[in-house]
């Protein structure tokens, strides 16, 4: 070994000897590449790249310079004129850096590792060029490869601030991450299996390419990126403001309107019975299916589902007559036996836009009012909650939703339900669409009726149940025999299992067997009911499983939002 080893420094002598001459041929081009050269001399000293040498990982991330020098290998004697110059790169890491500038005396232990240094190099060639890069920087005046490898060492400067911004931008998504998840103001406040408290944070984002709406929660922020540009303003939430201190106050923003009676325009009177009143749906809803006497509609990416109130309203009824007026708007009068009559008139789509009791005395109440100015808009079937920034509740949770469950004196429904919108109303909706955005809906108190939940796919209430709706029946009458212009939305809902289809199909008729259940025990008018299925959009125990809490209705009086304040007549 000794011998050998001597043969190579003497061979790797007589290489740097010859190379002398080289270098001074090479003069000119040496000038040339000065301020090459002085933007080397601008970069680290030698001494502090020795020192950056403890640390080769700094070193081998320029990947991109690796195939600049690969094809240069392929030539032994080029393969060997690195080995010198990489030995005093070696010998720092091994021994000490201030052995660095003597290359030559040390050649001669470097061959022990010369011979791995070809096997390596196919298998990493990060690192040759990385070790070539060293003695460029010792030598720039006299080895012929200075000018070649001048290039190369402003590039370590640029890999310094390289490997640093990974470092500190690795640290931004973790600080970035959590802003974007935390859009949903309330979402994180929600403990594990329980829904949001409100409807409209139950929701995917518009956009999304699901039927029925699921529960909030892994699904919602996903698909809430391609529904942001549908509704920049949702990206800054409203901050929390009080609640109105009453209907009044909440109205503040409707504009006021001359209220004509619902029976001032001339109809032309046409023979029809109820359930043979079609009406024509907007062109962007889609019939999906019949199930029974429901029909469910996608419109755009809602699925919802439509019943026939007629039946509920007109029964027991003397009369019931229809006209028709301008713009496809149909007026239906139901006339009952103590000469009472329920007067309403329905859009080209079948919205309800306005609704009127008229008393034996002829003094009319107006229970749902739009103004002509948004018979297009709410013809449109939009989400107008769309247009409004997510509701922030600025009241706990107990006074925004009451549980029946933990009702223990009656008059509780009466004081619930009677207060105001939690927000401002900015104008006056249809019913339809309150029933058709969750965001308008959140803007009054719901009542949940724990109290009465239902067998498994049923619709029935038990006679031993019906008793325990008295005490918001009780709250209802109190209610209305102050403004006979109350309306009262009951929704109902269903657990997780089973279709989305028939389930809507299903909580609509539970929302209705608690409507009838209201009228024909506890005489509430049907006029002042007015129902909705919502299936398992709007779960209030976030479960797949079979669950009898989310087998509910919800009441909630939405007077204000569709009927002026003190509408009387």
């Amino acid at each position: 070994m000794r011998s050998r080893s001597r043969i190579l420094a003497g061979t790797a002598l007589g290489l740097l000897m010859a190379a002398q001459p080289l270098a001074a041929n090479a003069d000119d081009r040496g000038r040339r590449d000065v301020p090459v050269v002085a933007q080397a001399e601008g970069t680290p000293s030698q001494e502090e790249l020795l020192q950056q040498q403890g640390a080769p990982e700094e070193e081998q991330p320029p990947a991109e310079q690796a195939p600049a020098e690969a094809p240069a290998e392929p030539e032994q004697a080029p393969a060997e004129e690195p080995q010198p110059s990489a030995e005093p790169e070696q010998a720092p890491a091994e021994q000490a850096p201030a052995e660095a500038p003597e290359a030559p005396a040390e050649a001669p232990e470097a061959p022990a590792e010369a011979p791995q240094a070809p096997a390596e190099a196919p298998a990493e060639p990060e690192q040759a060029p990385a070790e070539q890069q060293a003695p460029a920087e010792q030598a720039p005046a006299t080895e012929p490869q200075a000018p070649a490898e001048a290039p190369q060492p402003p590039a370590e400067p640029e890999q310094a601030p390289a490997e640093q911004a990974p470092d500190e931008p690795a640290q931004a998504p973790t600080e970035t991450a959590p802003d974007d998840q935390a859009a949903p103001a309330e979402a994180p406040a929600v403990p594990e299996g329980q829904a949001p408290v409100l409807d409209s944070q139950k929701q995917p984002a518009p956009g999304s390419t699901e039927g029925a709406a699921e529960p909030a929660g892994p699904k919602a922020e996903p698909e809430g990126q391609p529904g942001e540009p549908a509704q920049p303003a949702q990206a800054a939430p409203a901050a929390p403001s009080t609640p109105p201190a009453d209907d009044g106050s909440a109205q503040q923003l409707v504009a006021p309107a001359e209220i004509q009676p619902v029976t001032a325009e001339q109809g032309r009177r046409f023979e029809v019975r109820p359930e043979q009143v079609v009406r024509e749906r907007p062109r962007q809803a889609e019939v999906l299916r019949e199930v029974g006497d429901r029909t469910i509609v996608q419109v755009g990416d809602q699925v919802i589902v439509q019943s026939n109130e007629r039946p509920r309203l007109s029964r027991g009824a003397r009369d019931v007559y229809y006209e028709e007026l301008p713009r496809g708007r149909t007026r239906e009068t139901i006339v009952r036996t103590d000469g009472t009559r329920v007067v309403t008139i329905r859009d080209r789509y079948g919205d309800v836009i306005r609704r009127s009791r008229i008393a034996s005395d002829d003094r009319e109440y107006v229970l749902v009012y739009v103004d002509e100015d948004d018979y297009d808009r709410v013809g449109e079937w939009r989400d107008p909650g769309l247009d409004l920034p997510p509701l922030q509740l600025a009241i706990p949770d107990e006074e925004y939703i009451l549980d029946s469950q933990g009702v223990n004196d009656p008059d509780d429904y009466y004081a619930f339900l009677e207060q105001p919108p939690v927000e401002q109303v900015e104008r006056l909706y249809s019913i339809d669409e309150v029933k058709r955005s969750a965001r308008i809906r959140d803007k009054t108190r719901r009542v949940d009726l724990d109290t009465i939940t239902f067998e498994f796919g049923s619709a029935s209430i038990d006679d031993s149940e019906v008793r325990r709706l008295e005490g918001v029946a009780a709250a209802m009458e109190k209610i209305l025999q102050k403004n006979q212009a109350e309306t009262f939305l009951i929704e109902g809902h269903t657990d997780a299992v089973g279709s989305d289809v028939a389930n809507l199909a299903l909580s609509d008729r539970r929302a209705e067997a608690v409507a009838e259940a209201l009228t024909s025990v506890f005489a509430i008018p049907p006029e002042n009911l007015t129902t909705q299925g919502y299936g398992e959009q709007y779960l209030k125990v976030r479960t797949e499983e079979p669950e009898r809490e989310n087998r509910r209705v919800a009441i909630r009086r939405i007077t204000p939002l569709v009927a002026p304040v003190a509408s009387a007549r």
